[in-house]
């Protein structure tokens, strides 16, 4: 039996039968899709979703990018078991996928891509917004999309669409390939019709695969851990994915092993969990970066090892130290020359405990007392950064951020990925559930924050969730406010404002930069951008885009205004202008060294002193062999 539909028809009905299913757990993979419409797509796909409407819930986006964003966010919060589409037109609105479907793929956070295309049948050519490549007739701007995409395919002819279908479900559900997936629509194809056979309607259920360790690698392992002094484990965002935080608690405290996290891992445990030793790398705390640079045995759960996170090859110091790797993906668990244990997370944090239960293996307690109390010591520091003696003064950075930990709970969500703010949370965060912390920081993308949240938000409608974001990155992409606004979605948005790019201002001071271009004022009469502050209100931005905004000028009235947005049942902003320098009770500085290399010949002293300071750093570089 066959079925006559449009290309986009068929398309629509078959992703609304495909699900995953993990651990018993069945749900939609394709949740919903996002939109922006033109000529590219709005006679193809956009008929087809007001045709099945009913089978397809769609959002109206404002921005492709964002769009992306918000589906990712959703993914997410998701466990990747869930995603959203994103359909946009030929030119500009294809293009515009491209930042997103990056950030997708480098954190490995699935979402399917549904741009338009130019007419696979050249009848007009060029068409409006066709990008003209005289050394090859087949290629349009959609092919910007293949290196970021972990699938790409155009779909030139209405019979090609089956596989390509298949293709990109397959990968979407894949934990170890899954990403950003492209199938490129020609705007002919798409209205043409076909006669589908009925079997390509029907509900399919993609397995999320939970696959064990080899008995030889896990033999390994144990041996390695059994013979380890002072072994340290690094959470990355694997432990996330694969759902495996009650697994590595039952594993650390089996063990006494310590737990360090990267970004993407922070929350693996809870904050107060004994063997929780807070974030490692170049944002890490003292605690955890002091335990990696005397580890002998750096165990490695779900993580890519970003330089972030080895401190650009620095900070391992130990002579003789190894590395094992469990990790679902073969590329990641071979990294820094480690013993490679490739395994889902969950299943494989199992069958270590049970393994090393059976040798009853157990850290020192001389070891597990030193960390312990490097921990009490951390958590005073951080303390002092979150303290506001003067509530009637203007808080900075770091005080803000001790508001909110203040007012949040399990329930409470937060959302950030670029500036000073990741920096300042990976350190001083206490994350009190496993999905509080998300900080995108594998691609690092300002403008990020409010779309994402939106996704968030979907995903888990009863949570509290925060986009943090500071003046920098709303400027990127504040558009999604309209979009929560329109859709009723009550995000909460801690706007902070301190006039520039303050991280990069701080990495521009520390390699000789001066922090030339990155401060939001005039233009001085030499061209620096040192004149008097922009007056530039971003809280009446945000009003003018349909939010509710609540104003802050000191502690105080932050703390009061934190609480009220929380509460609200509508999208709400609260807007702060920090400190420009956290004099009085700003973060601790960097505990471990990142490479951003330094000008090698130079006139100017601060270049010259940094480059210096650079050199030093350069020398402790080891590769691990």
């Amino acid at each position: 039996m066959t079925t006559r539909l449009t290309v986009a028809q068929a398309l629509v009905r078959f992703l609304a039968a495909q699900y995953t299913e993990r651990d018993g757990v069945r749900q939609r993979l394709i949740s919903a899709t996002w939109g922006i419409f033109g000529h590219g797509n709005v006679a193809g796909l956009g008929q087809a979703l007001v045709e099945y409407g009913d089978e397809m819930p769609f959002h109206q986006g404002r921005n492709e990018q964002s769009m992306v964003h918000a589906a990712v966010g959703y993914a997410r919060q998701s466990n990747r078991l869930s995603t959203h589409a994103v359909t946009t037109s030929i030119g500009p609105g294809a293009t515009n996928l491209v930042t997103g479907a990056a950030l997708a793929t480098i954190n490995h956070l699935p979402v399917l891509l549904l741009p338009g295309d130019i007419f696979a049948t050249r009848v007009a050519d060029p068409v409006l917004q066709q990008l003209e490549v005289p050394y090859a007739g087949d290629i349009s701007v959609n092919d910007s999309l293949r290196p970021v995409s972990k699938y790409f395919d155009r779909v030139t002819r209405p019979e090609a669409l089956i596989p390509a279908a298949l293709q990109a479900m397959r990968v979407l559900t894949d934990p170890v390939e899954t990403g950003a997936v492209t199938l490129a629509l020609p705007q002919d194809v798409q209205a043409e019709a076909y006669d589908w056979p009925d079997e390509f309607f029907a509900e399919r259920t993609w397995t999320v695969r939970r696959p064990g360790a080899d008995p030889a690698e896990l033999a390994e392992a144990v041996s390695a851990i059994r013979a380890a002094q002072r072994p340290l484990v690094i959470a990355g965002g694997g432990v996330h994915h694969s759902r495996a935080e009650e697994a590595l608690a039952e594993f650390a405290a089996a063990t006494g092993i310590p737990v360090a996290s990267t970004q993407a891992g922070k929350g693996s445990l809870r904050h107060d969990h004994p063997q929780d030793v807070g974030a490692v790398g170049h944002t890490g705390t003292a605690t955890a970066n002091e335990l990696a640079r005397q580890a002998d045995l750096v165990i490695g759960v779900g993580t890519r090892y970003t330089d972030f996170t080895t401190a650009s090859g620095t900070l391992f110091e130990q002579q003789g130290v190894r590395f094992l790797n469990l990790n679902i993906a073969p590329y990641d668990g071979h990294k820094l020359a480690g013993r490679p244990l490739v395994a889902d997370a969950r299943s494989g944090l199992t069958e270590l405990t049970e393994a090393l239960q059976l040798h009853t293996h157990r850290v020192s307690g001389t070891y597990i007392d030193e960390y312990s109390l490097d921990k009490e010591r951390w958590e005073q520091r951080v303390d002092a950064c979150f303290e506001a003696d003067e509530p009637d003064i203007r808080p900075t950075q770091a005080q803000v951020l001790g508001a909110l930990d203040a007012l949040a709970d399990e329930s409470d969500v937060l959302v950030n990925a670029a500036g000073s703010l990741p920096g300042d949370l990976h350190k001083l965060w206490r994350a009190r559930s496993r999905d509080q912390y998300h900080l995108e920081y594998g691609y690092s993308c300002m403008g990020y924050e409010i779309p994402a949240a939106i996704g968030v938000k979907m995903a888990a409608p009863e949570r509290n969730v925060w986009a943090l974001v500071g003046d920098g990155t709303y400027l990127m992409m504040p558009t999604e406010i309209v979009t929560a606004v329109q859709e009723g979605i009550a995000i909460k948005l801690l706007l902070i404002q301190n006039h520039g790019y303050a991280s990069i201002g701080g990495l521009s001071e520390s390699v000789g930069g001066e922090r030339f271009g990155t401060a939001y004022r005039y233009q001085s009469d030499d061209g620096t951008y040192t004149g008097a502050p922009l007056p530039v209100d971003l809280a009446a931005n945000a009003a003018s885009l349909g939010m509710r905004v609540l104003r802050a000028k000191t502690v105080r009235d932050l703390r009061a205004a934190l609480a009220e947005a929380r509460a609200a049942d509508t999208p709400t902003c609260v807007y702060v202008e920090t400190e420009t320098a956290d004099t009085v009770s700003g973060p601790p500085p960097a505990q471990a060294w990142w490479d951003v290399p330094v000008a090698e010949t130079a006139t100017r002293p601060s270049a010259v002193k940094a480059r210096e300071l650079y050199e030093r750093h350069v020398s402790t570089r080891r590769r691990h062999l």
